[in-house]
């Protein structure tokens, strides 16, 4: 029956693909109603393996976070000790490697699997980092920018699929979330430490979260998803019940996922131009949209630069503005992380944006008033509240929500190309605003932040009408709902 349905899909029978859906929608149902709570079975079991693996899987993460900052705080210092009269290549070859990386992640989480590539991932930023630290000109320090480029333009790929595909859906936002809370804590810590110890120093301690992933890898399971698509049914069976516990019931939980990839199976290998068939197309708008949107509201050039924004806006020193944007970050991403799973997506998604308009409105106000010579006191208020304001409401919501989604919507079989087309674009997005955020203010600060408040409303819009709620839906439901199989 599935392969005849497959068949139908084939040669263009939309009603095809409902049919596909319909053994999944009744096993949701016999499993709502006996446990609304439970995941897929008797979770009578433990989810002490989903947490761990989870913890070894954002190392990845907070790697991540201490690229990015790394350059920010050390740029005087390399620039002094190595006699460098240009440092922006150092900076922005970081996101060049990126985009590479970004474009290979899914077809090596693919191919070798998650694990492998966040060992991959590891072993680049490793060579990346004892090639900064090593450096004793321009040329070896940007070859080991790029390397560590490389490798956090995958883990920005494999890390939120990988959680999502091995947590339970109950705390699948949640744990997804820490992926951007542990982004955000790498850098922080970075730009801190990068105060008051070498720049040389500040790159071995870049090591110490890809030795701890490389160690942790060997004492956590695979993700099951992957092991079933590659037809590993064994270690599916044996990784699933590790997960979950070997007290609990999965049988329900494998049957679903081994269900839904022998139909994904059945179906052609899918390529870049596929991903605009119309099965996936609503999927693809959702993922490239958001990080869009969360790119253009103005995320990198704000953060790059939020020092230099406090200046140019009228105080003496953006030294106390910027601890307080590194502080702010981690507290407020831990709320959305509890957030996740109890209030929805949608809904930070619509706060979080929100919120980012109106930091937007109020920077801009305040370069408005200086232009104009009004309110003087009030200028650098305005400036750093609403700076502070925009970093809050993209840390709850804008922030990790987007990849938390792009982990949930796609399709297993066309989730490395998809998913490689999403962080692209995000990092495309990211290079594109860090590298104009000068040009436009030199152009007007107050259409500058306007500019990004007009995304930043757009994005609500976006959400209302495109993104879908996944709370407590398992990543089948989620990618069934979309391609327009009736759930009920």
């Amino acid at each position: 029956m599935v392969i005849e349905k497959c068949k139908d899909i084939e040669n263009g029978d939309s009603d095809g693909i409902e049919d596909l859906g319909k053994p999944l929608i009744e096993n949701k149902k016999v499993v709502d109603s006996e446990d609304d709570n439970s995941d897929l079975g008797d979770q009578k079991g433990s989810n002490a393996m989903v947490l761990l693996s989870t913890a070894v899987a954002v190392c990845g993460s907070f790697e991540f976070g201490s690229c990015v900052g790394y350059s920010a705080p050390t740029q005087s210092a390399i620039r002094e000790d190595l006699n460098l009269s240009l440092y922006s290549m150092f900076g922005s070859i970081l996101t060049i490697g990126a985009m590479i990386g970004a474009i290979s992640s899914g077809r090596i989480s693919d191919f070798f699997g998650r694990k492998t590539a966040m060992r991959l991932s590891a072993a680049f930023c490793i060579t990346g980092w004892l090639a900064v630290y090593f450096s004793m000109g321009a040329l070896l320090l940007d070859v080991g920018r790029f390397f560590t480029g490389y490798g956090i333009g995958i883990f920005s790929f494999v890390v939120p699929v990988f959680i999502a595909e091995i947590a339970p859906k109950n705390l699948r936002g949640g744990l997804t979330t820490l992926n951007q809370l542990m982004i955000v804590a790498g850098s922080s810590l970075a730009f801190l430490m990068g105060t008051v110890i070498t720049w040389r120093s500040l790159a071995l301690t870049g090591l110490l979260p890809c030795v701890v992933l490389l160690l942790g890898l060997f004492f956590i399971p695979e993700s099951p998803r992957w092991l079933a698509k590659v037809g590993l049914e064994k270690e599916f069976e044996a990784a699933l019940q590790r997960l979950r516990g070997n007290d609990a019931d999965v049988s329900r939980e494998a049957a679903e996922i081994q269900t839904y990839i022998k139909t994904l199976q059945s179906l052609p290998k899918a390529g870049l131009l596929d991903l605009f068939d119309r099965k996936y197309i609503r999927s693809v708008i959702i993922g490239v949209g958001l990080m869009v949107f969360q790119q253009f509201g103005g995320i990198n050039g704000i953060s790059f630069y939020a020092s230099q924004t406090f200046v140019a806006a009228g105080l003496s020193s953006g030294n106390i503005g910027t601890v307080a944007y590194a502080i702010i970050q981690v507290p407020i991403t831990i709320v959305g992380a509890v957030l996740m799973d109890k209030s929805g997506r949608r809904p930070l998604l619509m706060v979080s944006a929100t919120g980012t308009f109106l930091g937007c409105f109020l920077t801009g106000a305040s370069f408005f008033l200086k232009g104009q010579s009004l309110l003087h006191g009030w200028v650098p208020i305005l400036a750093v509240s609403g700076v502070l304001i925009y970093i809050s409401a993209f840390s709850i919501g804008m922030g990790a929500v987007p990849w938390v989604i792009m982990s949930e919507i796609f399709p297993i079989h066309v989730k490395g190309v998809a998913g490689s087309l999403v962080v692209l674009v995000n990092w495309l997005g990211a290079w594109a605003v860090s590298y104009t955020f000068n040009f436009l203010m030199s152009w007007s600060s107050t259409g500058t932040f306007l500019l990004y408040s007009v995304f930043c409303a757009l994005t609500v819009l976006f959400v209302a009408k495109v993104v879908p709620e996944t709370k407590g839906k398992t990543l089948e439901e989620i990618q069934a709902s979309i391609n327009h199989i009736d759930m009920d």
